[in-house]
């Protein structure tokens, strides 16, 4: 067996060839590109059966993860913050982060990370382009605002950004420099508000063909868009023996320090799927203003801590109900019937626009 290292970057990498007693067969240097790991695999494969190893590293792993996939070899994704070998390094370079993934690797050693399929993957992408064209859209929006603020000009419509509020918006006189920030506002506004309804359209679609995201709709709080999230960065339920792993796994677990007899809680780790956590917390500002159970909850630790943990309070139990429908199959057992076909109805006509 040959055990390859490789140390992942965006336009460069180096990998490391070792041998189970640990010695270095081969170091290569090479384009994070087709022809360079093209390369990478030509010098693999004449050696033999061979498992390989790199660090997850914002999205520049992926490229060199398919590649080797797609050449039947065996391939690892590293936790970065469990492979503290690498981490704590006094002494750190290209050269030596590869090594020592791969003397990881042939020990057996490798703190892995979860590797969904590339469905999943693809799925994953069109939900994070989603929210990152919502998040510049509600910049935009700030940046209006900030520009009424600077006249003090007030709007009588409930909602300065629909169909009246945004006449009123293009009707206003302003001097030529601030006009002309307002039309260019006023434009990229549209387009993202089209772009975003393409997105809701696409996804609406993939979700009518989902069975746990129609499972997880019958939660309160948790409508198409938010299920397909949780299902996405979940994955396999299965590869959580527990629904406390989950929570721990999503970054909703609390901190602890134990020293002796002393054990101290803290705030939550916020490690995990940053997305997971905020479609959870969002949802939950939802739920607990309509179902009984996350009302309760939310009350009793908002009476003694407040009003932001007792949301979080409510978002990791809805991770925990969640676990427990998708391993049983189960509905959600306080489901509002009406509410759950409007969401449906909801799903299927936005999915049929792109039919039209």
């Amino acid at each position: 067996m040959i055990y390859v290292g490789i140390d992942v970057h965006k336009h460069k990498c180096h990998s490391a060839l070792m041998t189970e007693e640990g010695i270095i067969l081969d170091e290569i240097t090479f384009e994070n590109n087709h022809e360079g790991l093209s390369t990478l695999i030509q010098r693999i494969q004449p050696l033999g059966e061979a498992k390989a190893v790199l660090e997850s590293t914002g999205n520049f792993w992926i490229k060199t993860y398919e590649a080797l996939e797609a050449a039947t070899i065996q391939t690892t994704l590293s936790n970065p913050l469990k492979t503290r070998a690498i981490a704590e390094a006094r002494i750190k370079t290209d050269k030596i982060d590869a090594r020592t993934l791969a003397h990881l690797l042939r020990t057996n050693l490798v703190a892995a990370s979860y590797v969904p399929d590339k469905e999943t993957r693809a799925r994953r992408s069109l939900l994070r382009h989603r929210a990152t064209l919502v998040k510049t859209r509600t910049e935009i929006k700030n940046r209006i605002h900030n520009l009424l603020d600077k006249y003090d000009l007030k709007s009588d419509f409930s909602d300065i950004f629909g169909k009246q509020g945004m006449e009123w918006l293009r009707g206003l006189q302003l001097p030529t420099i601030d006009r002309t920030i307002l039309n260019s506002n006023l434009t990229l506004l549209d387009s993202l508000e089209t772009q975003i309804q393409n997105m809701n359209i696409e996804i609406a679609k993939l979700a009518c063909n989902q069975e746990d995201v129609k499972l997880l709709m019958t939660m309160p709080g948790v409508d198409y868009y938010s299920a397909m999230i949780i299902s996405s960065e979940i994955g396999d339920i299965k590869r959580f023996s527990t629904s406390e792993k989950l929570a721990s796994w999503a970054g909703l677990a609390p901190s602890i320090r134990q020293s002796g007899s002393q054990t101290k809680r803290g705030h939550i780790t916020k490690q995990g799927s940053r997305m997971l956590r905020w479609i959870l917390i969002q949802s939950a500002q939802i739920s607990h203003r309509s179902d009984p159970r996350f009302q309760s909850l939310h009350q009793r630790i908002a009476t003694r801590r407040g009003n932001n943990k007792a949301i979080v309070a409510v978002a990791r139990e809805m991770l925990t109900v969640a676990y427990y429908m998708l391993t049983r199959r189960e509905e959600y057992r306080g489901m509002n019937m009406e509410r759950y076909k409007e969401k449906l109805k909801r799903l299927e006509r936005i999915a049929n626009r792109g039919l039209q």
